[in-house]
């Protein structure tokens, strides 16, 4: 799968990341980006536990639910 560039950063999509699979993955940004579904009720204390493995490694993760990314993707690109 070809890697998808914004703003002259590669973006990897479904990225193996330590003991996890992240959904979005910018090396040149320490950037993750995580999509949570519909039928995602809030951050569970597994998102939470990995969330704080990642910052361990200085990458900052951004959460957007499904709806955000299908009704306000100007919002989205505009806090990325």
């Amino acid at each position: 799968m070809r890697n998808k560039q914004f703003h002259g950063c590669d973006f990897h999509r479904q990225k193996p990341l330590l003991d996890y699979i992240v959904d979005f993955y910018c090396a040149e940004l320490g950037l993750v980006i995580e999509l949570d579904g519909r039928y995602h009720d809030g951050i569970s204390e597994d998102d939470l536990k990995r969330d704080n493995e990642l910052a361990r490694y200085n990458l900052t993760v951004v959460r957007f639910s499904e709806s955000e990314v299908m009704k306000d993707m100007l919002n989205v690109l505009r806090t990325l």
